[in-house]
């Protein structure tokens, strides 16, 4: 029971870092003395902290070992210190740090989490594969060659860019070879890559709705973003043909984000005949690209030019946002670029997660995870689609038949008051004109974008509840 104040962690005895000063003067053990006084009162050496043995010390030190053992003794009777047989030597239990002279900052505490998610953008965590994706891990780490461990090939592991080349061929219509993929941590690492490694240049078009978070990436790149209307049928890309200076533009052709709907078909070519003519790039953000319900899955724009098209994708919305897990399938001409702005060395995404990922595509278990989930997502969209049909029939769900979201049209002015109810119910949800571009031009249109995926099973619905309560009355009730 002596020892009961001694920090476990502390028992046994390690190396010491001492600054010993000797610009103050005086003797070698005057200096380690002052050295091991300062170290106990600033706090780096705690209270039943093990001091390496005075032989070993010395040795360290370069000292004579009677300076060390002196030095040791004078601290045991000054209080700093405790000396016993079979212990060894320690920092004194009621040796405590001098207080502070600052008062440090406090921390700012992380916001609760809302009882009801419904963001956009998020799939349900629980529905993360873990037993597959586990088995994968072991699968990956047992056949990975040695040279895996070594430094990371900044184009991505060999291995997931022939199982992605394959994948995306087969499910997406994406046309490329594993020379032509280069693995990143997802699309805003790619926009990062692209624009702050000057890889591409600005002006760049993008769609007058869009994510604003990918703004803000572009703009730290300082690189000015042109709106592109939107309608039912998508950007109008005809728009591209007059806008001065536009070498590049930003779509999500696929399942526009966030107002949904695929881009029409002659505005897909009108985009691709744009960028031949005019020497530019589309950037291809397939964001949800396998979550299709009520229609035929639309293939990616790339495959009409794999020369004028870079298509990005990630596994945030497929598996988890906590992979960051992304690539990029790029034109030719700029592979190395890219790679020149990357490095020699892959610095964001993990081998032994690029290596469980080729595992989990080649065994099939992706495939199976996508089916089963869709399923699931589908089911939801269904359950909200129909609560509002019965309590809301006013509030008009769009976008719905894709995607991992929905866009309920509100009454116009009534965004900004049914935002502000959703915090008082402490449900997370987003407006629709967080997403609008600043310079667009095209008429606002009030409503929310409803993520339904993120709530838990045991809680869908209860949040599809807290929506309906929040929404606005009929124009006709009071």
């Amino acid at each position: 029971m002596a020892d009961s104040w001694v920090n476990p962690a502390e028992r046994i005895g390690s190396d010491l870092h001492l600054d010993l000063d000797t610009a103050k003067g005086g003797s070698r053990r005057a200096v380690l003395g002052r050295a091991l006084r300062e170290a106990i009162a600033e706090g780096r050496l705690a209270p039943g902290t093990r001091l390496p043995p005075y032989r070993s010390l010395a040795a360290d030190l370069g000292l004579a070992r009677n300076t060390v053992a002196e030095t040791y003794a004078e601290l045991v009777a000054e209080g700093w210190l405790i000396a016993r047989q079979g212990s060894g030597t320690r920092v004194a239990p009621r040796a405590r740090p001098a207080a502070s002279p600052r008062v440090p900052k406090p921390v700012p505490a992380r916001p609760e989490p809302p009882a009801h998610n419904l963001r956009q953008g998020l799939p349900d965590a629980a529905s993360f594969p873990r037993t597959a994706w586990l088995a994968a891990a072991r699968r990956a780490l047992n056949a990975a060659p040695s040279e895996a461990f070594g430094p990371g090939d900044p184009r991505g592991r060999p291995e997931l860019r022939r199982a992605l080349a394959a994948y995306l061929s087969r499910v997406r219509g994406v046309r490329t070879s594993p020379e032509t993929i280069v693995v990143c941590s997802g699309v805003a690492h790619a926009l990062r890559l692209l624009f702050g490694g000057k890889v591409l240049r600005g002006p760049l078009a993008v769609e007058s709705y869009g994510l604003p978070f990918h703004r803000s990436v572009l703009e730290a790149a300082q690189v000015r973003t042109v709106p592109l209307t939107l309608d039912e049928q998508g950007a109008r890309t005809t728009e591209l043909f007059a806008l001065k200076g536009v070498r590049a533009a930003l779509l999500t052709p696929a399942h526009q984000f966030p107002t949904g709907g695929p881009l029409h078909p002659e505005r897909r070519a009108a985009a691709v005949d744009w960028a031949r003519g005019s020497g530019g790039v589309l950037l291809e953000d397939d964001y949800d690209g396998e979550f299709r319900y009520d229609r035929e899955p639309v293939g990616a724009v790339q495959g009409l030019d794999p020369q004028r098209v870079v298509y990005l994708g990630s596994l945030s919305k497929s598996l988890s946002p906590a992979l960051r897990l992304g690539w990029m399938v790029l034109p030719d001409h700029l592979v190395e670029p890219v790679l020149r702005a990357k490095g020699e060395r892959e610095a964001w995404a993990g081998v032994m997660d690029q290596l469980t990922f080729a595992d989990l595509i080649e065994s099939g278990h992706y495939d199976r995870h996508i089916r089963r989930t869709r399923q699931r997502y589908r089911d939801r969209r269904d359950r909200l689609v129909a609560l509002l049909a019965r309590r809301a029939p006013h509030v008009v769900p769009t976008g719905i038949a894709a995607g991992l979201h929905a866009v309920l049209s509100l009454p116009s002015g009534s965004e900004r008051s049914v935002t502000k109810a959703a915090a008082w119910q402490h449900v997370a949800v987003d407006g629709l004109a967080d997403f609008r571009h600043p310079a667009a031009t095209m008429p606002a249109h009030d409503g929310l974008v409803v993520g339904y995926a993120a709530p838990p099973d045991h809680g869908f619905g209860a949040a599809l509840d807290a929506l309906c309560r929040i929404l606005p009355p009929p124009p006709d009730e009071d």
